[in-house]
């Protein structure tokens, strides 16, 4: 299982992630507040600003400090990544 690092030393499973955006559009704050009003927000910011937002197959939205380029990189390529698998040996 991959993990990817999200800043600020939290990290996300990397198969669980179905969407990266921006939090900028109107859809997009629409989504966060719902979230933030039933509960599936995942705040990783550490108090800075939100600079993306992470959709996860469990229908938990999840904030992050970091840039959405910045977090599809670390996705797609293997900077930041840690691999537990990897770890245990």
């Amino acid at each position: 299982m991959k993990f990817i690092n999200i800043g600020y030393g939290n990290m996300v499973a990397a198969h669980r992630i179905i969407t990266l955006t921006g939090p900028e559009s109107s859809p997009i704050k629409r989504l966060i507040q719902d979230a933030k009003d039933t509960g599936r927000i995942i705040d990783a910011t550490c108090g800075r600003k939100t600079r993306a937002v992470i959709i996860t197959d469990s229908d938990h939205v999840i904030l992050s400090a970091l840039q959405t380029e910045t977090v599809a990189n670390r996705l797609s390529g293997d900077s930041d990544v840690i691999d537990d698998e990897d770890e245990d040996e």
